[in-house]
């Protein structure tokens, strides 16, 4: 009877262990699959954020002054480069990271990387990836533009942005079930920003006739894109409260045309200024109304980061414009606009860092409507 009743308990005891085993096995699993059905191309946004920034800093950085040149612009020189190789260091990283966990989503819910496609916002993210890597390539502090890798590693970032362009582009002219009028959203200029950023990597490795092939696409469609959101023909009021600080992609767009038209032709001309002084204006426009902000602020959200970019872009050309203007008030300008884009994306990097539990919440206006 004592030999049974041995036997007995040590069969409980496997059996609530394995029991055990296969609850943390299978809650694990849920979170994995909770992570990744929640997680989709908007939270790129933290990469090209942290890729602006390394590039900002590594053209301040790499800037040789001259005797003419204003002194705000030359104390930046001063900064060492091993802090622009840690911060390249962590964008690479956070980028690493964020491509691993879409590329386990393409391989276990493809279905929902599909209905991200059909999105009329998530689509419009999938070209950040692409972008992220492509800003990451020019601010690399160790890789020149004309060299082999170099160049291997810009068609492989450059050609998905093409392949995007021909099917999305192609989705708008052909007027099929997502014809530009009804799908244009702020998010919409991601497309023109891709191939904008991959005409300024290819025009410093000197492939001058694929930069303007690249920059002529990109400007075209975003000419029409800006009539059609300025008359707002398209769903734009339908976009969730939630997305709103994707409104600041209006002045992203026009920023990274006058970086890479500079890139082009070599020289911050007329044409560089006119796209800056455009970018300056929308973003004037949009300051004067926090009141189209406020609802978005209430709680933390990754679409947050969509502040970081197009400043930091913006940013980048007020150093170009104050180096061909040399005026004092233009360096005041820049200094400005450098100061603003490192303490937006500080607060946004300390943000996420405290309240990093609501970095997958339940109410994304992007993950919820692909669950569905």
């Amino acid at each position: 009877m004592t030999n049974n009743q041995g036997w007995r308990s040590e069969i409980e005891v496997v059996v609530e262990r394995s029991s055990k085993n296969r609850e943390t096995r299978s809650m694990m699993v849920a979170k994995r699959s909770s992570i990744l059905t929640k997680f989709h191309a908007g939270y790129f946004r933290i990469s090209l954020s942290l890729g602006g920034q390394a590039l900002l800093w590594k053209t301040m950085i790499e800037f040789e002054p001259t005797q003419d040149t204003n002194t705000l612009r030359s104390m930046f020189t001063t900064v060492p480069s091993a802090a622009i190789l840690a911060l390249w260091s962590v964008a690479l990283f956070i980028l690493v990271i964020l491509s691993l966990l879409y590329l386990l989503r393409c391989l276990f819910f493809f279905k929902m990387v599909k209905a991200e496609f059909l999105h009329p916002v998530a689509v419009n993210y999938l070209f950040a990836p692409w972008i992220s890597w492509l800003l990451l390539l020019q601010s690399a502090p160790f890789l020149p533009p004309k060299t082999a890798t170099y160049l291997v590693l810009w068609w492989f970032f450059a050609l998905p942005v093409v392949v995007l362009d021909v099917k999305i582009y192609g989705q708008w002219f052909t007027k099929g079930k997502r014809f530009l009028s009804t799908v244009a959203n702020p998010t919409s200029q991601m497309s023109v920003i891709g191939n904008l950023v991959g005409a300024q990597a290819a025009a410093h490795m000197g492939w001058k006739e694929s930069a303007v092939c690249l920059f002529s696409l990109g400007m075209v469609h975003y000419l029409v894109l800006f009539v059609t959101l300025y008359q707002r023909l398209s769903g734009g009021d339908r976009l969730p409260v939630l997305l709103r600080p994707v409104f600041f992609l209006f002045f992203a767009a026009p920023s990274v045309a006058s970086l890479a038209w500079q890139s082009i032709v070599g020289t911050f001309d007329t044409a560089s200024k006119m796209l800056f002084f455009l970018s300056l204006f929308l973003f004037a426009s949009l300051i004067c109304r926090p009141t189209l902000f406020r609802r978005s602020m209430r709680r933390f959200n990754v679409a947050w980061w969509a502040y970081s970019f197009p400043i930091t872009v913006l940013a980048l050309v007020s150093t170009d414009y104050a180096e061909e203007v040399k005026g004092t008030l233009s360096h005041v300008l820049m200094l400005i606009l450098l100061v603003l884009s490192v303490l937006v994306s500080l607060a946004l990097t300390l943000f996420t860092l405290l309240n990093s539990k609501m970095l997958l919440p339940d109410n994304d206006p992007i993950a919820s409507s692909l669950i569905r």
